[in-house]
């Protein structure tokens, strides 16, 4: 009897369990991944890893799991680093991609730098994005501990910053001060573009503001489109080196555009007045408000996400007789960055242990406030998978912050954990909806 039960026991266990099969293919070379560790989390286990294998000579793993009814994430390690690959229950195969690393990449350049600016209580407030593209080729992933340098005026308060990469799931972000005041440097990786998709850095800052400031803004590299918005009730002197062109727009702002800044270039440029930019944006035909926001979009897994490919309807005109530079940045940057919620969690609890306030997970298990025309979607399993896409991001920002040293062993313990717990909760929130 007892030898029955045991075979009822396996049988029952085998009909529930299932294997993901899949193929590791380095992008760089073109050839299969071989001796990549490949690992299964179970995202209904706290992502214990609950199975591992290494990719063959033609790439290709085989994993077991213990049902075939939860999600999954497989980690695949490639050149120390870690690439993320989401499995809804029931599927079965995988293709990820992965590519060398090195710390410096020709390819990679700054498409745009906008700053977008307008005044509130005394201080002139800042949101600059930078759009990096990584077009090398063969395609590789640029990343060290000073992967993107920026710098901000000296006497600037930096408030908030985030990174977005190719997957278009936007992450908090902390840069490290480096060098002279004002320097400060992001370790996320850019990795190679996918589409219209490459890498964006924003940092929201802002400075003691008394009618009139003068920017003396500082390049690292060289950057294609130098952008400056702000509201029409402002004025704009362009001083220094600088050649700004207006760029036609809508009656309640006015946008500056400067072409081919070389790094360390002189430009000046001095704003005064007052006035706050719209919040509200059209969305682009078609897009809806995810399209229109440019963040939170859900993408596959392989980086071939939608992009802006064509022109957003409305907004920006076009300069006389050249394509319109503008076109792709706009309406993410008026929406702004909106942070899911695994990633506000993850920015909360990215600190030491001990460091964290008690009410930190509980509080970062909230919903987060969207940005103006920026709005969730109805559908769980569409949150769900957003959910499921900014996990795989901080992951993989997480991996690259402790390989560049930034994090500890126990920091990284400390911060995959708080992930996991509110990964559980947001996970048991979405079963009850």
């Amino acid at each position: 009897m007892l030898a029955c039960a045991l075979i009822l026991l396996t049988a029952g266990s085998l009909a529930f369990a299932g294997t993901i099969t899949g193929t590791v293919t380095n992008k760089t070379t073109g050839k299969p991944a071989v001796g990549d560790n490949v690992s299964l989390l179970s995202l209904a286990s706290a992502m214990d890893e609950i199975g591992s294998a290494k990719t063959d000579a033609s790439g290709h793993f085989k994993l077991t799991t213990p049902s075939n009814t939860d999600p999954y994430l497989i980690k695949v390690e490639h050149q120390k680093g870690a690439y993320f690959k989401n499995m809804q229950p029931g599927v079965s195969t995988a293709e990820i991609a992965v590519y060398d690393v090195a710390t410096k990449v020709e390819g990679v350049s700054t498409e745009a730098d906008v700053m977008r600016m307008e005044t509130e209580n005394g201080q002139i407030k800042v949101v600059e994005n930078y759009f990096v593209r990584n077009a090398s080729s063969p395609p590789r992933t640029q990343s060290s501990d000073h992967t993107f340098e920026v710098v901000l005026p000296p006497d600037a308060t930096l408030e908030s910053a985030a990174t977005i990469g190719p997957s278009n799931m936007p992450l908090a972000s902390t840069p490290d001060p480096v060098g002279p005041k004002g320097h400060y440097a992001f370790t996320f990786p850019i990795r190679p573009d996918e589409g219209e998709l490459g890498t964006r850095f924003q940092l929201s800052y802002h400075m003691p503001y008394s009618g009139s400031y003068k920017f003396t803004p500082t390049v690292m590299e060289n950057v294609e489109n130098l952008v400056v918005m702000l509201p029409k009730s402002m004025k704009f002197t362009p001083g220094k080196g600088a050649s700004f062109q207006p760029v036609p727009d809508d009656a309640n702002g006015q946008t500056l555009l400067m072409k081919g800044v070389v790094m360390n270039q002189p430009v000046e440029f001095t704003v005064s007045g007052s006035g706050s930019l719209p919040r509200d944006a059209q969305a682009p035909a078609g897009g809806g408000a995810m399209g229109a926001a440019g963040g939170a979009q859900p993408s596959d897994d392989s980086g071939t996400a939608n992009g802006p490919n064509g022109k957003p309807g409305g907004g920006l005109g076009n300069p006389i007789g050249t394509d319109d530079p503008l076109s792709k940045y706009k309406y993410w940057i008026l929406a702004g960055l909106v942070l899911v919620l695994v990633v506000a969690a993850a920015f909360l609890l990215r600190k030491p242990a001990g460091a964290i306030p008690a009410t930190a997970v509980a509080a970062a298990s909230l919903p987060i406030a969207p940005a103006p025309a920026f709005a969730l979607p109805d559908s769980s399993a569409l949150k769900g998978q957003l959910l499921l896409n900014a996990l795989k991001e901080e992951l993989f920002a997480i991996e690259s912050e402790k390989i560049a040293g930034k994090l500890s062993e126990e920091e990284y313990a400390h911060v995959k954990g708080a992930l996991e717990i509110v990964l559980k909760r947001a996970l048991n929130r979405e079963k009850h909806v």
